[in-house]
């Protein structure tokens, strides 16, 4: 299968600022770097280097023959559609957004999302947001993006609008994120 991971991540210096209470802005770029490279790892371990993409301004310090989609600016939702269009244009068949701050993600997670039918969405834990979200092209060409708060309901009302299967990947890998300070309490507590 012809498939795309894309994994959006802003500028190193606007990544994770609602954990400015708890950490500095290297430690926040630590963290980024540390679960990025988490990500990149489980995604290049699923379908290989060549089809991974990174979506935004920077690398972050990751190899230069890693593939780099244009941030068209304006948020999340203009930029995955923006890549969903180069995805598009290149015909890739399977299009996966892929959330840089999985500090548990594993190959098997990624892969999970790639061989569905229809629309898959990984929601976060508490079953609001999307932490990953599988689309198949050209079938998904209008699908509409509503990352933001209650996006996984979202998502699931636009591939009923498209007419499209849905399907919901519930697995703690690609559940549980760091996004507030209890996460990263959270997730740090697991590891002593």
């Amino acid at each position: 299968m012809n498939c795309w991971i894309v994994i959006p991540v802003k500028a190193p210096a606007a990544c994770k600022t609602r954990l400015s209470p708890v950490l500095d802005e290297a430690g926040r770029r630590d963290l980024v770097a540390e679960m990025l490279h988490r990500t990149v790892t489980a995604a290049t371990k699923a379908v290989g280097m060549e089809r991974l993409r990174l979506l935004g301004p920077s690398r972050h310090g990751l190899p230069e023959n890693m593939g780099l989609l244009d941030d068209p600016g304006g948020g999340l939702n203009p930029a995955a559609a923006s890549a969903r269009d180069a995805a598009l244009a290149a015909g890739v068949e399977r299009l996966l957004f892929l959330s840089a701050d999985l500090p548990l993600v594993e190959a098997a997670d990624v892969a999970a999302l790639l061989d569905v039918p229809g629309i898959a969405v990984a929601p976060d834990l508490p079953g609001q947001g999307t932490n990953a979200l599988s689309l198949p092209l050209p079938q998904a060409a209008d699908f509409q993006f509503h990352y933001g708060q209650g996006s996984f309901a979202a998502h699931r009302a636009e591939a009923d609008r498209l007419g499209l299967p849905f399907s919901a990947i519930v697995r703690r890998g690609l559940g549980f994120d760091i996004d507030q300070p209890r996460d990263l309490a959270g997730w740090k507590g697991r590891a002593t």
